[in-house]
């Protein structure tokens, strides 16, 4: 039996969740896991996998921003994160120091590698972007990812191989010699599940992101239910403050549900109205949803990247938060044909322990 340590971002929960079917995986074929994490991504790995053992592993601080200045904030901060790097080598080498570990499995967490134990990183950017004011800087970001990805023996993409339809687009294709050599493009990895239920709502709307800019989602979309039909939900990912209730126009506003209920109601939705992170699209493609309206995070621009790829291929419609109107928008999101066919995650996490798991396992 090999003893895999296994360390996921806690920037949201995205992660986390796309890490659940490898957990599962590598548990399936009697191995330990350990799970390295913080925050929500530490308790939903708690949850998910009761029988793992977990360590309180800090993370890098997140640089949000209230309003469309994501990036000036990212910069301000990059020191913080160099610091915080350097603090999670020291963690990590004081973790093996203590225990054995046959496999080390980090979730974009640039400083959990070692030289003595096989390293894989789990990124779906591999090519980072940038407003084209910043072109220089997006350069320069491919090299830094050349320079990082060497620390590690392979790179797993959760995406579909070169020659089929990229899912992440431009992000995901490796650029350098360094990616080109050790990349494994996985195909999409959800732990959501296409689930036998009639499509009975009309649309189901999902509140999130980092705060404040999922308070401002919710300002935004709150005031425009009454302009639709009875038949919908509203989750506003905050389980801070629970309740739940029929808005005036009959629409049933949740504070927040569990993550399988979630995934229930995205079942039985027609049109499903989220940001467009990148999880949230694995989700949408798992569940093969045709009908969806996808609002970026302002100032994140991997979200607003893919908002605008997926309107190019002719997928999703897309709405600036700022100008959002539903009544209106919803109706245009028929006029796309959602993500072609492609292998799901089943196929895919077998593929991925078969075709590179195995080999540092068994």
């Amino acid at each position: 039996m090999s003893h895999v340590l296994v360390s996921p971002l806690n920037w949201g929960l995205g992660h986390a969740t796309r890490d659940i079917p490898v957990i599962s995986a590598i548990l399936a074929h009697g191995h330990e896991v350990t799970v390295a994490a913080c925050g929500s991504a530490l308790a939903v790995l708690r949850q998910e996998f009761p029988e793992c053992r977990c360590i309180e592993f800090p993370d890098y601080p997140a640089a949000y921003s209230s309003g469309r200045w994501f990036l000036p904030k990212f910069c301000a901060n990059f020191p913080f994160m160099l610091r915080a790097i350097a603090r999670e080598r020291t963690m990590l080498e004081t973790l093996l120091a203590r225990d054995r570990y046959d496999l080390i499995i980090s979730d974009n967490r640039l400083g959990v590698y070692s030289p003595k134990v096989p390293s894989l990183f789990i990124t779906h950017q591999l090519h980072y972007h940038l407003p084209l004011a910043m072109w220089p800087l997006e350069l320069a970001a491919v090299s830094a990812n050349s320079y990082l990805h060497e620390k590690f023996d392979r790179i797993i993409v959760p995406d579909n191989p070169a020659g089929a339809v990229p899912l992440a687009g431009k992000l995901s294709r490796p650029e350098t010699n360094v990616a080109r050599e050790r990349v494994f493009f996985a195909g999409i990895l959800s732990s959501a599940r296409r689930q036998d239920h009639p499509e009975d709502l009309d649309y189901l709307i999902i509140v999130s992101g980092p705060e404040p800019q999922r308070t401002c989602l919710e300002q935004f979309v709150l005031p425009q239910l009454g302009d639709l039909g009875e038949n919908g939900v509203v989750l506003l990912g905050s389980p801070q403050r629970p309740f739940e209730r029929s808005d005036s126009c009959g629409c049933s506003v949740i504070s927040y549900v569990p993550t399988e209920e979630k995934i229930a109601l995205m079942n039985r939705a027609r049109c499903v109205i989220c940001r467009s992170g990148y999880t949230t699209m694995m989700e949408l493609a798992e569940l093969g949803k045709r009908c969806a309206l996808l609002v970026p995070t302002p100032g994140q621009p991997e979200q607003e990247y893919l908002a605008w790829y997926y309107g190019q291929q002719r997928w999703f419609w897309s709405r600036d938060q700022y100008h959002l109107n539903l009544a209106r928008d919803i109706p245009k999101t028929c006029e796309y044909t959602g993500f072609p066919p492609m292998p799901k995650t089943d196929e895919n996490i077998s593929r991925l322990y078969t075709g590179l798991l195995a080999a540092y396992l068994e």
